[in-house]
């Protein structure tokens, strides 16, 4: 046994699985392709779903992977205890119908033996009570003794997921870690919960399939799923105490203590914060670098939590300032040669990282004022702890970590109601989940398509067609298979190959015709079904469908064309945002048809006029410059090696299909990608922008038209211009502009003239107020209601009345339309007494259902109900009398 780092390890690990004929991949992003089961991938396994469920075929039948993870369900304890950890690789092997129990037990021994080289007598197994097989497999083929055998329950050894499905036994390694780290118990053994005796490797035998009334029955395909935490093992390697002490894990944790300027295990709450630092630090950049952005739902929600709870416990270490790009660097050091894609995204990840942690800090200062006005309300009432729900909402609203709210508190002898924290936490957590729950196995979305055969395969045959034959293979309705359709009918068509382009990667579907010697049908729709199937959306119009027959397809050539145009002209507009705007740009979304582009991209600011003419001329520049437009299909590694993009979070086989515009030494583009396309990117015609806006934080959108788009485009607007130019009274547009700037000029001289008039009426008003006053404890109370006064006209009317009368507290109503205001206004001499214009305007208010508050000299409230409005103006006194002294 030596000591190995975590990249080594890994290497050795799936490089022994390739010698035994698995097909090594690349770990699949964090984000789940086509689960709705799963907001993050959480095992090995689970990007495989569909080869295990047999919705598609896998690429072989022996796989091997290192899977990036991410589990969130212990965050509260990370950095509490050594053991939690939100992010983590998962080594796994798997077979999907291939080998079985005999091969996955003897090949794990031999590599944990051979390779590894961990001293037998250090090991140990468990196996499924049951399961008298893998006992046999380990000790008679394997030759582990008896006595380190240890049969377990259902509850450690027997993998299942839900009331029905596959499932099966368990096999799990265990390595003596010695008694240094045990529990000094005498009954300490396999099984304990101590560090002594570690589980490093599970082995699941998918051999059964359970159905709902608790019977097994075997499987006619058997499955072998193996994980084993990548961390872990180093640990066990490196004969650390956590994963915390790992070679990679421990450089992060020692630039966080660098930036800190402490040590780590001087001190446990240093050390807590340390922790949550090292281990949030590598899971958002891991997320950033598949993608996710921070939001306030889903897995952004996850990746915000995250972030934030690491920017918290750095201002608890005393760390000013912005400091994760700092740390990025060495995540991304420690991990570039597995995972490339941190040091080509490197600018990007380290700009959404530090928008967020400035976003943070904002947010931090608006959850101060909130609590502080929280702490003011429950010292005025005499309460000592804050609701739940206040909590929740200070966390969930405004980004304010129950941490910090419960520490402020503290610091005033007041504490946190956390279990009415964690009642709304739950609530929402189930809303979310119930939100995400599907009918199949695995979160497989159960759909009639599912009743085909898995090797059932649609051949697509329209990169350079856009009409061919084919056979019919299936008829679908929405919930059943059928023989044959008539007319009127609208089905689903499953042919054995089409010219129909299927709905992907932003690209819509293709519309048009199809046709057997018995009928005929309008093809609504094209989109992809499971398992490679295209299924084509028809309303029969002629006659009748039937399985079996031969069909002639004929897509809308025209509506592709323009579909076309906008697709090839999409990678022209990425390549011109990266070059205006910088290499952190990236595709976020796209949606491509016959009438549009809308482009979703990753950025942080709203574009401005010189920069979207500066793409709009880039993008034309590319137009107007002829390039040919190339696709060849080629190796992953190869379209790598060429600098083809990738989609964040999008799941490549092997073979990829690229499409360069220009020359590749000089391309304008090269992206995978497996839509159509034109050959020329004059073909395009002209481009032009038509809006950029926000659709989420760190993403905008611009919406652009080409081709004859444009053309509508200029006539909408020259029809637009006519218009206006009418309406305005002007006989030649091209003076449009200047009619224009005499109107608003007019406007302007108009409205000097209102304000006048209603800053002199507000003046009346407002000396008239003085006259109806009531005196309570020495102040001066005027309360008034008012129609039709503008909120800027009462504030100025409010204004001049403390300003001319010392102890004076004036409540003023107005209502305009639907809406209803109250402003409050304290003189200084009023508020010396202890009158305080926020508290009065939110108690007023609240008589009429309404809320607001401010400052003590000058506040605003909305009235709730008008029709309480005079109630609550005659209980105005008593209410100013409960705060002057």
């Amino acid at each position: 046994m030596e000591w190995t780092g975590l990249n080594e390890l890994r290497e050795s690990y799936l490089k022994f699985f390739e010698s035994k004929g698995c097909l090594r991949h690349k770990s699949y992003p964090l984000v789940p392709q086509n689960d709705k089961s799963l907001l993050l991938i959480v095992a090995g396994m689970a990007p495989l779903k569909p080869y295990f469920t047999g919705q598609e075929v896998p690429p072989r039948v022996r796989m091997t992977t290192c899977q990036k993870c991410i589990r969130t369900g212990d965050i509260e304890n990370v950095g509490k205890t050594a053991r939690h950890g939100t992010y983590f690789e998962m080594l796994g092997n798997f077979s999907f119908g291939d080998y079985f129990k005999k091969e996955a037990i003897a090949w794990a021994w031999e590599y944990v033996t051979r390779v590894l080289k961990l001293p037998e007598d250090k090991l140990y197994v468990s196996v499924y009570e049951e399961d008298d097989e893998a006992e046999e497999i380990w000790n008679k083929e394997v030759g582990v003794p008896l006595d380190r055998i240890v049969r377990m329950g259902k509850e450690d050894n027997f993998w299942e997921a839900g009331t029905d499905g596959p499932c099966g036994p368990c096999s799990e390694i265990y390595f003596d870690r010695g008694e240094k780290y045990g529990c000094g118990k005498p009954t300490c053994k396999v099984g304990c919960d101590c560090d002594r005796y570690m589980e490093f490797w599970n082995l699941v035998f998918t051999q059964f399939e359970r159905h709902e009334d608790g019977t097994y029955t075997p499987l006619a395909q058997k499955n072998i799923d193996t994980g084993m935490g990548l961390e872990r093992l180093a640990a066990l390697m490196q004969d650390v105490g956590s994963i915390f002490d790992v070679d990679t894990v421990k450089a992060i944790r020692d630039h966080v203590c660098r930036i800190a300027g402490c040590e780590y295990g001087a001190e446990y709450k240093k050390d807590v914060s340390i922790r949550v630092i090292t281990d949030h630090i590598r899971a958002v950049t891991f997320l950033a670098s598949d993608g996710v952005l921070p939001s306030n739902e889903g897995r952004g929600y996850v990746m915000r939590r995250l972030l934030r709870r690491a920017v918290r416990h750095g201002k608890l270490l005393g760390i000013n300032g912005l400091f994760l790009k700092d740390l990025v660097k060495t995540v991304v050091e420690c991990n570039k040669g597995e995972y490339n894609e941190l040091e080509e995204k490197f600018d990007y990840i380290v700009k959404v990282l530090t928008t967020e942690e400035q976003n943070f800090n904002s947010t931090v200062d608006r959850g101060m004022k909130i609590l502080e006005e929280y702490i003011e309300k429950m010292q005025a009432e005499g309460k000592t702890v804050l609701d739940g729900e206040s909590c929740f909402k200070l966390s969930d609203t405004y980004g304010f970590p129950l941490d910090l709210t419960r520490e402020i508190l503290e610091e005033k002898g007041l504490t946190a109601d956390e279990e009415g924290y964690a009642v709304c936490y739950r609530k929402q957590r189930e809303t979310a989940q119930a939100a995400r729950k599907t009918q199949g196995y695995m979160g497989a979305d159960e759909t009639v398509f599912h009743k085909i055969d898995k090797n059932v395969t649609t051949l697509f045959t329209g990169y350079d067609k856009t009409e061919d034959t084919g056979v019919i293979s299936y008829i679908a309705t929405d919930d059943e298979l059928i023989e044959n359709a008539g007319v009127d009918d609208v089905v689903y068509i499953v042919p054995d190959k089409t010219c129909f382009y299927a709905e992907s990667g932003g690209q819509a579907g293709d519309t048009g015709v199809i046709s057997t010697v018995t009928g005929k049908a309008e093809v609504l729709d094209t989109q992809k079904a499971v398992g490679g199937k295209f299924a084509l959306k028809v309303k029969i119009t002629e006659g009748a469908l039937s399985v079996g027959q031969q069909v002639s397809f004929k897509v809308d050539k025209a509506k592709r064309l323009a579909t076309m145009r906008n697709h090839s002209c999409a990678h022209l507009l990425q390549s011109a945002l990266r070059t205006v705007l910088g290499e952190h740009v990236h595709q976020a979304g796209q949606l491509v048809d016959s009438q549009r582009l809308r482009f979703d991209f990753s950025h942080f600011e709203a574009m401005t006029n010189e920069e979207k003419a500066k793409v709009e001329e880039l993008v034309n520049k590319y137009i107007f410059d002829a390039l040919d437009i190339t696709m060849e299909e080629m190796p992953i590694a190869e379209a790598q090696k060429l600098g083809a993009m990738a989609l964040f979070g999008e799941k490549y086989g092997e073979t990829v299909r690229v499409v360069t515009m220009g020359d590749k030494a000089e391309a304008a583009s090269i992206e995978f990608c497996g839509g159509t396309h034109l050959d020329n990117t004059s073909k395009i015609g002209l481009f032009k922008i038509i809006s950029e806006n926000s659709v989420a934080s760190g993403v905008r959108r611009v919406e652009a038209v080409t081709g004859t788009g444009v053309l509508e485009l200029l006539n909408n607007n020259a029809d637009t211009i006519v218009k206006a130019a009418e309406t305005l009274k002007v006989n030649n547009p091209a003076e449009l502009v200047n009619r224009c700037g005499a109107v608003m000029q007019e406007v302007k001289t108009l409205e000097k003239e209102r304000d006048a008039l209603e800053a002199t009426i507000a003046n009346m008003r407002s000396k008239a107020l003085l006259d109806n006053t009531t005196e309570v404890k020495g102040v001066q109370v005027a309360a008034a209601a008012l129609e039709n006064i503008k909120p800027d006209v009462l504030r100025k009317i409010a204004d001049d009345l403390k300003g001319s009368k010392s102890d004076l507290v004036a409540v003023i109503t107005t209502v305009n339309g639907d809406k209803a205001n109250l402003v409050v206004a304290c003189g200084k001499e009023a508020v010396a007494k202890g009158a305080h214009a926020g508290k009065i305007a939110g108690k007023i208010a609240a008589l009429t259902n309404g809320k607001g508050g401010g400052r003590p000299d000058s506040a605003m409230a909305g009235v709730g109900d008008k029709n309480l409005i005079a109630d609550a103006l005659a209980k105005a006194a008593d209410v100013v009398g409960e705060f002057v002294k």
